[in-house]
């Protein structure tokens, strides 16, 4: 997608020599007042952008997770610090399944090779999944563009059509397109009118700081709202559609995504609106059938207890907005039922949230 008139992804290697090569990350905790890139060397250096939200979106994360490995071995690529990356990796943040998949998909490929030739592979390979998300993310798009063609045609074309998403499943938390965004970029090429409804979506305001940022960068027109405002606005009929990402959705349709995801599926039910979640299927945890069951990541208080903001000066400033001493806690996702998902977009489809629905669209994965 692009930044002003430049065409970026998300992540990417670098053109040195293999022995030096490293990868470049856009640092989405500076956006969107600054745009910086930074440079990873270092399996640590992939460790510390997943852990600390540099990059993040569950396809990034696998994205990012896969070039670790690769720069793990730049310097050392024998089995024992294969895998000890390969645990480093994977506990640097819990609910996101395209993490494992990704770290799986590594070491199965560079295990059985010698270590003379794992680093060539693992860079091939991380560019092999970086390429794949970028055209599964375009995939979804096109499945999800009919989705939003209908409705706009279901108005007569008389208006443009209003779409509410909530946190960034845009193309920063992707390699490219997005996965919830993937269908509005088309819509918006596709010359159909679109406007977005950007939930802020605290804490970290992924929707107010990115989204927003993401959607202005491609013309889109779009507004932030505050995340309680969802509801309001499907009870006056001034949304006609949700559409959120997710970091790991269970093979019956269960969907965990950023906390505040079920409150506004709840009130999408209420008011008869269609709420749909796109997703690559590498997002799909075939292990799990009950969302119940999926690892709730619990991150600092002090994402709750402060903001981070452009001052008058124009320097970023950190500012506490709760009174000293009143504790907060601050689980990252929730899970959405899956009666209350009208479908899944997929990069092969549109799926009902169910486990025969999706074993229509993956039938390799029948054996759960």
């Amino acid at each position: 997608m692009k930044v002003g008139s430049e065409h970026f992804r998300t992540i990417w290697a670098t053109d040195d020599a293999l022995e030096n090569r490293a990868v470049e990350i856009i640092d989405q905790t500076k956006l969107p007042f600054r745009f910086e890139i930074v440079k990873m060397e270092t399996v640590s250096d992939a460790v510390h952008a997943i852990g600390d939200m540099l990059v993040r979106g569950a396809p990034l994360i696998g994205a990012t997770a896969a070039y670790g490995m690769a720069l793990a071995m730049r310097n050392d690529a024998s089995d024992e610090n294969l895998q000890s990356s390969y645990d480093d990796l994977l506990a640097a943040r819990p609910t996101a399944v395209n993490l494992r998949w990704a770290l799986d998909n590594m070491k199965n490929i560079l295990s059985p090779l010698e270590p003379s030739g794992r680093l060539q592979a693992a860079f091939a390979r991380a560019a092999e999944i970086c390429n794949e998300d970028a055209a599964q993310c375009s995939a979804i798009g096109d499945h999800g563009l009919g989705l939003i063609r209908e409705i706009y045609e279901k108005n007569g074309r008389s208006r443009p059509v209003n779409i509410l998403t909530h946190c960034n499943a845009g193309w920063l938390a992707t390699v490219d397109w997005g996965t919830a965004t993937a269908p509005i970029y088309k819509a918006f090429e596709a010359g159909i009118p679109v406007h977005v409804w950007v939930d802020e979506t605290r804490p970290r305001n992924q929707g107010a700081s990115l989204t927003a940022w993401e959607l202005g960068q491609n013309g889109v027109p779009h507004t932030v709202i505050v995340d309680n405002a969802g509801g309001h606005l499907m009870q006056k009929g001034e949304v006609d559609m949700c559409i959120v990402g997710t970091d790991r959705t269970t093979r019956a349709g269960d969907v965990c995504n950023k906390i505040g995801t079920y409150l506004k599926a709840l009130a999408a039910s209420d008011n008869s609106v269609p709420f749909y979640v796109a997703l690559p299927g590498t997002t799909i945890d075939w292990s799990i059938s009950d969302g119940r069951d999926i690892p709730i990541e619990e991150r600092s208080e002090a994402e709750v207890t402060e903001m981070t903001g452009l001052s008058k000066s124009g320097e970023l400033e950190t500012v506490r907005i709760v009174a000293n001493g009143s504790p907060a806690i601050n689980p990252a996702f929730d899970v959405t039922p899956a009666k209350f998902v009208t479908a899944l977009i997929t990069e092969r489809g549109i799926a009902a949230p169910t486990e025969g629905g999706l074993a229509k669209l993956y039938p390799e994965e029948s054996k759960y």
